[in-house]
Formats: C-alpha cells, sequence, structure tokens
C-alpha cells in the first residue's frame, strides 16, 4: 500500500486540480491533503478531485513537517508499506510512482527515493545536496555570485545526475518516496522547524538506519518558487530553521556531518 500527503496553505485550485490529477492516477491508496489555511474552502473541492482524498483542515498553521506527520502516523497505523511526501507544485507523468515503488521494492536497504527534478523548461534541478554548514546557507543566499565553486560543490554538481546515486546526504522534500517503517523508526519530521531545514534533518536521522538515493530513470517537474529569495517572512522562517538546525547538530564541530559529507563526496569522483 502507498499513502500519499500533500501540506498545503492557500494553494490555488489549479495547484491543486494538477497534483491531484498526477497522484489520482497512480496506485496511491490514499492522499491526505493536509491544509494549514485559515479556511477550508479548498475541502469540497479537492474532495471532489478524487476518491482517494482525505481532506483534513487545521484550524490553525501547525508547521509543513508537523502536518506530515499528522498522515504519516495514519500511515504507519494502516501498515501502508510506502509514505509519498509530496508538494503541491509538482507535477510528473502517470507510472513515476510505480517505478519509483519497484526501484523500493528492489533494493531493500533503501528508505528514502527521490527521482530526478525538473524545472518547467526542462533543466534539472540539482537537489542532490551535501548536509550543509553555516557558510554554505549564508553564502549560498547571500553571496552566490561571489563563491560559485562553494555552490557548486554543495549541490554536489560533480556528481552524475544521470545515474543512479545512493547515500546521498539530503535529498529535496518536494518529492520524498518512503519506506514507512523508516519513518517510524525516526518519529517522522522534527516538529521544532515550522518551514524549511525540515527534510534536511529528516534526512540525516534517516541515515542512521536506512539509505537515501537518487534514481533519475524517473522525473518530475517541481515549479520551484525559492519564496524565501522573494519574501521577507519566509526568509525570517529560512533564519529562525537555520538556527536550530545548527543548534541541534552543531554549527562547526560535527564529526557525522563530515563523514557523510566525505563519503559522498569521495563517490561522486568515482
Amino acid at each position: 500500500m502507498i499513502n500519499v500527503s500533500i501540506v498545503i496553505y492557500n494553494n490555488s485550485k489549479e495547484d491543486m486540480r494538477t497534483v491531484i490529477g498526477c497522484i489520482a492516477r497512480s496506485h496511491a491508496a490514499s492522499v491526505y491533503v493536509v491544509d494549514n489555511s485559515p479556511s477550508d474552502r479548498l475541502k469540497e473541492f479537492t474532495e471532489k478531485l478524487s476518491r482517494k482524498v482525505i481532506y483534513i483542515h487545521r484550524q490553525q498553521n501547525i508547521g509543513y513537517g508537523a502536518a506530515h506527520n499528522i498522515a504519516i502516523k495514519k500511515s504507519i497505523e494502516q501498515g501502508a508499506k510506502y509514505h509519498l511526501v509530496l508538494n503541491p507544485d509538482v507535477e510528473f507523468e502517470q507510472g513515476v510512482v510505480e517505478k519509483l515503488v519497484e526501484f523500493m521494492d528492489n533494493n531493500p536497504e533503501v528508505g528514502l527515493v527521490m527521482p530526478k527534478v525538473l524545472y518547467p523548461d526542462g533543466s534539472i534541478q540539482y537537489l542532490c545536496k551535501l548536509l550543509p554548514t553555516p557558510s554554505d546557507l549564508i553564502f549560498r543566499r547571500f553571496f552566490s555570485f561571489i563563491s560559485r565553486t562553494k555552490e557548486e560543490k554543495y549541490e554536489l554538481r560533480t556528481m552524475d545526475y544521470k545515474q543512479e546515486h545512493f547515500g546521498v546526504p539530503s535529498l529535496s522534500g518536494c518529492f520524498m518516496l518512503f519506506r514507512t517503517a523508516v519513518l517510524e523508526k525516526i518519529a517522522g519530521f522534527d516538529e521544532r522547524y515550522f518551514l524549511y531545514m525540515e527534510d534536511v534533518d529528516l534526512c540525516r536521522r534517516l541515515h542512521r538506519v536506512s539509505h537515501t538515493a537518487f534514481y533519475p530513470a524517473v522525473s518530475i517537474v517541481h515549479h520551484y518558487a525559492k519564496g524565501s529569495y522573494k519574501n521577507y517572512r519566509l526568509l525570517q522562517y529560512h533564519v529562525c530553521a537555520a538556527v536550530k538546525y545548527f543548534n541541534k547538530w552543531g554549527w562547526f564541530f560535527d564529526k557525522e556531518r563530515r563523514i557523510i559529507n566525505k563519503r559522498a563526496l569521495k563517490a561522486t569522483l568515482k
């Protein structure tokens, strides 16, 4: 069984029509739409898009990770083998989910897989990353024009994005297919993160019990907005999340980060 969770906040009907249309054509059993918006205006519209939709409205915005955890807990209770964490701004062709499930079935050591992610124009999004250092995030956000080499290293651009890769330190939260048993082991997302960094934190904890994988044989389109680059409030959320992340894992002295990143960099140079 495959369950899906999508967390929304004031999304458009077009967003929902697109993403629900994609997942409704898959073998997913249930699609949990957790709405953190102030009102439940999308309830009736979303439920009519597919019989698979289970709409859950929160009366307050509890954050991205906490909202996904509501659905993750239901997948655990139902004994679903896989759980797909999905952004509302993605689209993909029929068969993508099934091919990723087949990959997971053939690689039982893998607890999380991400497909190749493309921009709408077909160019690739470099969403396989190292575990970040404070300088990685600072330079990437504010000084990328100065240190392009540093950013390319952080985004693992030396990695062949046409090949499968195992043990990628951090994968994007826009499309994450998990083995539900692994999610149960690591207790899902850390709900201390309201928005941003929760996917990095989850990947890091997952490395302790399982493996990650990048599988480029299938692809999705992600309408990546980079909200924190355009909206000051979202930038505040991003900075706050980064502080929580480094307070938890270490700012400059982080042996585990060094080991995981070194292993990944070595693998990309083979």
